[in-house]
């Protein structure tokens, strides 16, 4: 019988990888650690491999040949990022890299659309004020979306839904992207620009992967750009944003807002619990304390629909390639 293992596993997955194991009549392992050279050797004896991570599995390129050496063909990750693999060294290793680009758009999608209308409702600050008994509403008058240009930076998959979803609530929607999607054009207006984008949109979302390009898209000069009353929301990868110039330009009044589902170095701090510590992370810290800003644990993808694709898609790639297929999510 074939044998795959799978890294990181969360309870909420269990499911679903039980149900594609007895469907495909495959064994799944799984384990809870994430797949670092450390933990490598657990792989032995598997046919197929399935990661997701946050952290890069580390600076020693060995790890994958030692992989193909246990007779593995491919590393697949779970998730739409795969900044965390070293592609180049999996390939010299002769391993075929794959990820889940579209578990569901929907799912950050929506979650972008949900922070925005947290942001434009001002419904963190009346939060803040009722838990301090303090009912007041004068000076926090909302915007309706359809009185809002907003600015899509991205129009891919998930950009793509972003647009049609705010679209459908009556917004005027425009879109920066080196590559022009005509299926989108019903619904949005490209820009030639990134600046023009800023300096239009009242509401600016992110949905960029993460690469050379867009590390750093948004710095103290892309904030600048931006309307003083506009709010940026990034429900893409952290370092997309440069946080320090975030919290300079929150804090100096060049924005209105923002909603972080991903930061910088979130990897020592999302999906763990520091109750009662004193965070390591300064600028996050001054970030909560901040009314005007919402930060999730990134978990725009955590919805069932995407935790379902993103384990049967990964899956059924691992097959493919062990049956002597090809898949369209290859690196």
């Amino acid at each position: 019988m074939t044998k795959i293992l799978m890294y990181s596993v969360r309870d909420d997955e269990v499911a679903a990888i039980q149900d594609w194991a007895t469907k495909n009549k495959v064994q799944v392992d799984t384990n809870a650690l994430e797949f670092h050279p450390d933990t490598a050797a657990l792989a032995k004896g598997y046919d197929g491999l399935v990661i997701q991570q946050r952290s890069a599995i580390g600076d020693d390129p060995q790890v994958y040949q030692q992989l193909a050496d246990y007779g593995l063909k491919q590393l697949t990750s779970r998730t739409a990022g795969v900044d965390t693999i070293d592609i180049p060294a999996a390939k010299a290793a002769g391993l075929t890299v794959t990820n889940v680009p579209a578990y569901s758009p929907n799912s950050v999608a929506e979650m972008a659309v949900t922070q925005t209308m947290r942001l434009i409702r001002n419904l963190e600050i009346f939060d803040s004020r009722i838990s301090q008994q303090n009912f007041q509403w004068a000076g926090l008058q909302a915007r309706e979306i359809r009185s809002l240009t907003v600015g899509i930076i991205g129009a891919g998959r998930i950009g793509g839904t972003v647009a049609r979803l705010f679209k459908g609530l009556g917004a005027n929607v425009i879109a920066y992207d080196v590559v022009k999607r005509p299926e989108l054009t019903d619904v949005l207006t490209y820009v030639g620009t990134k600046e023009e984008l800023l300096q239009q949109a009242d509401v600016v979302t992110l949905h960029v992967d993460l690469n050379a390009t867009s590390k750093a898209l948004i710095d103290a000069a892309a904030l600048k750009q931006m309307k003083s009353d506009a709010f940026i929301i990034n429900a893409s990868r952290g370092p997309v944003i440069v946080t320090a110039d975030l919290v300079a330009a929150l804090k100096a009044g060049e924005i209105a807002g923002a909603a972080l589902d991903t930061v910088e170095g979130e990897e020592y701090l999302f999906n763990q619990d520091h109750s009662g510590e004193v965070l390591q992370d300064p600028l996050v810290a001054q970030l909560m304390q901040m009314p005007n800003v919402i930060i999730t644990p990134h978990v725009g993808f955590y919805t069932n629909l995407a935790v379902k694709n993103m384990v049967d898609i990964s899956l059924d790639d691992v097959m493919t390639i062990l049956n002597g297929g090809t898949t369209d999510h290859a690196f």
